[in-house]
């Protein structure tokens, strides 16, 4: 009677082979429309005329600005988010106070309001014509058409990564292992560096590489606050499509491959860290 009941169970719960292949098939359809297809639009029109041009476009002065300073907002930007993702993460599940709930919303902001919206905050508070701005402005340290605001800019963009990846884990991870350690004498900085640590690093890196993916791809909000000032404040994805509306298709593609592949390294990065934490998992497991 119970064979009977789990068989009809199975087959009411069970897709059929058809309906498999046809969920895999329209899953495979739309993966290679939206990502593969633009992927290899893009080399393709990087190498419309040869290895050589997309090479000497690259080494072109505007391109190697933006290059840099894409490098340099992303070195500058992403330790300060994965400081702040610790510190919020640690502050949200270690601790019980009033207004929690408001505070992982205030995290998650970013992820609702558009960078445009974003960019033109920080031009209202240290514009030229704000008391902020102007201030700096006369002192000598802009922000905004300068690389703080860019920097300023990709961190709002870019700040909950890190903590949204490491809140979970912190909360399933419980509070237990930190008291012990404190009960047992450790200080509170010991206590994160043997104990908290070592339990969060794969999530800390998982965020840590997912807020860079996207510090160095960011547009809207860089694009409001930086001037889009060539070979100065333009970021590599200002300067792709600065090229492309300038009909220079072979330099924008050349520099629009290049970005892809910082990304598609960023994400081998990431399913090199999964697999790497799955593997010791299951090894921990077995023990």
């Amino acid at each position: 009677m119970s064979d009977a009941v789990t068989l009809k169970f199975r087959s009411a719960t069970e897709e059929t082979p058809l309906a498999r292949w046809v969920a895999i098939g329209i899953a495979v359809a739309g993966i290679a429309v939206l990502v593969f297809a633009p992927l290899l639009a893009v080399f393709a029109e990087a190498l419309t005329r040869g290895v050589g041009a997309a090479i000497a476009s690259l080494a072109n002065r505007d391109a190697q600005s933006a290059i840099k300073l894409t490098l340099i907002i992303a070195a500058i930007s992403v330790p300060l988010n994965a400081a702040f993702g610790i510190a919020a993460a640690w502050f949200i599940t270690k601790f019980d106070f009033r207004g929690k709930a408001f505070l992982i919303t205030l995290i998650d902001l970013p992820f609702s309001v558009s960078p445009v919206v974003a960019g033109l905050c920080i031009v209202l508070m240290f514009g030229t014509n704000s008391l902020v701005g102007g201030w700096l402005v006369a002192s000598g340290y802009p922000i905004v058409f300068a690389l703080p605001g860019i920097v300023l800019a990709t961190m709002f963009v870019t700040f909950p990564f890190v903590a949204r990846e490491l809140i979970p884990v912190m909360i399933e991870q419980g509070r237990a292992e930190e008291e012990a350690a404190l009960t047992l004498g450790a200080s509170g900085w010991r206590t994160f560096r043997t104990v908290t640590l070592p339990n969060i690093r794969w999530a800390l890196l998982y965020g840590v590489l997912l807020c860079n993916a996207r510090a160095m791809g960011e547009f809207g909000a860089v694009a409001v606050v930086s001037g889009k000032i060539r070979g100065q404040t333009a970021t590599m994805p200002i300067t792709i499509e600065m090229l492309y509306n300038e009909y220079l298709s072979v330099a924008a593609f050349s520099l629009a491959a290049l970005l892809t592949l910082l990304a598609l390294v960023t994400l081998l990065l990431k399913t090199a860290l999964e697999l790497r934490h799955a593997d010791q998992l299951a090894a921990t497991h077995r023990a």
